[in-house]
């Protein structure tokens, strides 16, 4: 049994959670990495580190539910027991949902229920708040709506650039991620099944 990571874009959070998998000999590594969109940096993270990867590209299935049920099936013969979204910028379906209900987790820089949805840090540093943050929830069918296991605040300074403070967000994540992935897998953290 083991982790498979949705990543759609340049996998900085991918990267952090394989390599901690694996140093910190997780007793369910990551060992597959999902990929909506072909040449995304996240599929060189994947190599560079050994990690299996395979491409799924939506447009090419006749809707959501055959999207889904293919990579279900690929889940299914590797034997993966979470699914941790990192950067998977599509809806989750009722066809993974459902499979795995209550192990799909995702992490999102806002402080939920604050700016869901994209461009979250963007919105936050332009609304303007002065703290924004991390948080790792598990997936429902809605957008950044599932039941929130972990938070962490991340201050918007007046000297922030939207870099520096997406800069400071993303070490957030790297910090906050890995942490509460390896609490839920070795069942520090209840899950919502």
């Amino acid at each position: 049994m083991s982790i498979a990571v949705f990543a759609s874009g340049n996998g900085s959070n991918f990267q952090v959670l394989a390599e901690r998998s694996r140093s910190q000999q997780w007793p369910e590594p990551v060992s597959l990495l999902i990929c909506d969109r072909p040449g995304a940096k996240v599929l060189e993270r994947a190599e560079q580190l050994d990690v299996p990867s395979a491409s799924f590209i939506p447009k090419h299935y006749s809707g959501k539910a055959e999207y889904e049920q293919e990579i279900l099936e690929l889940l299914l013969r590797k034997q993966i027991k979470w699914i941790v979204l990192a950067g998977y910028m599509r809806l989750i379906g009722p066809t993974l949902l459902t499979a795995y209900s209550g192990r799909i987790v995702n992490i999102h820089p806002s402080l939920l229920p604050a700016f869901p949805g994209k461009n979250a840090i963007k919105q936050a540093f332009h609304y303007p708040v002065k703290v924004s943050g991390v948080t790792v929830h598990f997936v429902d069918e809605g957008i950044d709506t599932g039941p929130i296991i972990a938070q962490v605040p991340v201050q918007i300074d007046e000297t922030d650039t939207l870099e520096s403070f997406a800069a400071k967000i993303h070490r957030a994540e790297h910090q906050l991620y890995p942490k509460v992935v390896r609490d839920l897998i070795t069942g520090k953290i209840r899950t919502q099944e």
